[in-house]
């Protein structure tokens, strides 16, 4: 017979099977793995432990080595730094001030520049909490020292059309391993033995943006942009498309920023963590044919603005201990807004699925991440204006594929609406913008920037097309 009254056996016992439990951790101190001999403060991954001088250096040489390896930033090229205040961007802020500063080994030869979007008014928060974390955050990019610009969400209304227009790529831009990289470092060496540089100025205070910054914190935008704003945000029918038109109007607004500043790339701080939990949002959203421009080191679709990612080989744990070691200030900000009783996004499905499945599988994220390694660029590239997404701006994937596979992602309406028909954007959509943009309401709840560059599309597309009818009829 069993032992009932043993300690928890028995025939009552739970006789779900046990989870897989981690080794017990040494009673005794252990030591880091680089040095031999300070004591370990961290432990990055299972036999990798690190004291924090070791770490540090680790840290430090992982944020370079990623853009020398790259080699698609040149020296003295004007960089502008995507901060959201959040635990990645901020490391990725200090990792460029100790890269600029007068001890640095290897000093970084760029020209940084900071961008921080507000988006209190669709985070629900009231007009004095949105003042006191501009206040805040402005305080965090003046004490940098760089040039830095706030701007509010509520600007994306007035944003030109051509931002949903690639603009012309830049000739100067470096291949991975070709001589015009060498050519331009070797150039702006001699320039500054020319100019008297010792090596100890900061490129930071360069001559071609002096401002530091607006001189006292801006104003929060007119309660009627305001009102306007969430007008659009409030008739997306579900938390998924919020998430989407959210990313959608942040990334103009940057992308605008450089290009009215005279950027030529964008820093953004996605780390190893998030890049492996964009990867499966995308691919649930039927984003898998541009994954490598969305998660990858470089974005090119913008044409004379790139983005680059270079903290996207740091895990979030990784990230988090660099912050508290080395004190490095973060700003927290509230979640979207979602509807009471809502189910969460894919976005937030995914991450907990992923982080969930992490503490059981420490190596997931990794998996995912290096998985996304593999993947071509190419399939995003398009060679003309008709063959280009209007929102996302890449190749679109519908070209050729069967009627009875993209029907889930049409619209059904009332017919004569012409130009202003919701249903005659979907031709100028790739696959997962045309589920986004279905749940995204009424036309007149669209940013005015999209339904003008829409139009212009529309419009271009019936003069070829009775161009083409009136060629038939003469032959």
């Amino acid at each position: 017979m069993c032992d009932a009254a043993g300690d928890g056996g028995g025939c009552g016992a739970d006789t779900e099977p046990p989870r897989r439990r981690r080794a017990p951790a040494d009673s005794h101190p252990r030591t880091c793995m680089k040095c031999g001999q300070g004591t370990a403060a961290l432990v990055i991954r299972v036999g990798d432990p690190f004291c924090r001088s070791c770490f540090r250096e680790y840290f430090v040489h992982k944020f370079r080595a990623m853009l020398g390896k790259n080699r698609v930033i040149f020296p003295g090229e004007k960089v502008l730094l995507a901060v959201s205040g959040g635990p990645a961007s901020s490391a990725m802020v200090r990792q460029v001030q100790e890269g600029l500063s007068r001890e640095a080994a290897k000093r970084l030869r760029f020209v940084p520049g900071l961008v921080y979007v507000e988006e209190g008014a669709v985070r629900r928060q009231s007009p004095e909490q949105r003042e006191q974390s501009l206040a805040q955050m402005e305080t965090l990019l003046k004490a940098t020292g760089f040039p830095y610009y706030l701007i509010h969400l509520e600007e994306a209304l007035e944003l030109p059309p051509s931002i949903l227009q690639p603009g012309p790529e830049r000739t100067s831009t470096p291949g991975p391993s070709g001589p015009s990289y060498k050519e331009a470092v070797d150039s702006f060496i001699q320039q500054q033995r020319q100019d008297g540089d010792t090596g100890t100025s900061l490129p930071g205070h360069s001559s071609q943006d002096t401002a530091a910054g607006p001189s006292a914190t801006p104003r929060l935008p007119d309660a009627a942009q305001t009102q306007e704003l969430l007008r659009s945000f409030e008739a997306a029918g579900t938390a998924t498309a919020r998430e989407e038109l959210l990313e959608m109007l942040r990334t103009h607004l940057i992308m605008q920023t450089a290009r009215d500043r005279g950027y030529t790339k964008v820093m953004t701080g996605e780390s190893l963590t998030r890049v492996a939990i964009k990867l499966l949002t995308n691919l649930s959203l039927g984003r898998g044919a541009f994954l490598a421009v969305d998660t990858g080191f470089t974005d090119q679709r913008h044409g004379d603005v790139m983005v680059v990612r270079p903290m996207r080989d740091y895990t979030a744990k990784e990230i988090a201990f660099y912050n508290r070691f080395f004190s490095v200030p973060t700003v927290i900000v509230p979640p979207l807004f979602t509807k009471r009783r809502e189910k969460p996004s894919i976005h937030q499905l995914v991450e907990r699925f992923l982080l969930g499945l992490q503490e059981e599988f420490p190596s997931t994220i990794s998996t995912v991440y290096r998985t996304g390694e593999k993947l071509s660029p190419e399939p995003a590239k398009a060679s003309s204006e008709s063959q280009r997404c209007l929102l996302c701006l890449c190749g679109l994937d519908t070209i050729g594929e069967e009627e009875l596979a993209l029907e889930p992602t049409l619209i059904l309406e009332e017919p004569a609406a012409g130009v202003e028909s919701k249903a005659a954007y979907i031709p100028l959509l790739c696959y997962s913008c045309r589920l986004t943009f279905k749940e995204l309401g009424p036309l007149d709840t669209l940013p005015p920037y999209v339904r003008a560059e829409g139009q212009r599309r529309i419009r271009r597309a019936e003069m070829e097309k009775d161009q083409e009818n009136q060629e038939s009829n003469k032959g």
